[in-house]
């Protein structure tokens, strides 16, 4: 008796909150991303430097492609043939990121404050383009 009480009382207060009028909640919000790719690639791989030399954007994603930077030193190297690793960073609009470097994924997840420091990322009003603080 006492666990359907508790279950009508739930749902009471379920469809209270659902009665609240939240117009904050209905404005359009732009998410921005920004990343450091070579000083993401960097953490990620262990600490070679990266550059970016290309990127393709489509509707929903901008990819880049990066490699990997040698130094003199190492790059010539007496019978040491050094073979410079490929990455791609795909950096979906709603905030997903896949990493793939030479064809191993080393990051496939959501991009959030906290993942790395290397990322950061704000969100707007669309309308007015207020700063918008999430908690």
């Amino acid at each position: 008796m006492t666990n359907q009480k508790e279950s009508q009382l739930n749902i009471k207060e379920l469809v209270e909150l659902n009665a609240i009028n939240h117009p904050a909640w209905d404005e359009p919000i732009i998410c921005r991303v920004e990343v450091d790719l070579p000083g993401w690639l960097k953490q990620l791989t262990g600490g070679k430097l990266w550059e970016v030399y290309g990127e393709d954007e489509e509707e929903t994603c901008i990819s880049f492609a990066l490699r990997e930077l040698h130094d003199h030193a190492s790059a010539h190297a007496k019978d040491k043939v050094i073979t410079a690793k490929l990455a791609e960073v795909t950096l979906y609009h709603n905030g997903y990121a896949v990493v793939d470097v030479d064809g191993t994924a080393l990051f496939d997840g959501t991009l959030t404050n906290g993942t790395s420091d290397c990322a950061h990322l704000s969100y707007f009003h669309a309308e007015s383009g207020e700063p918008i603080t999430l908690n």
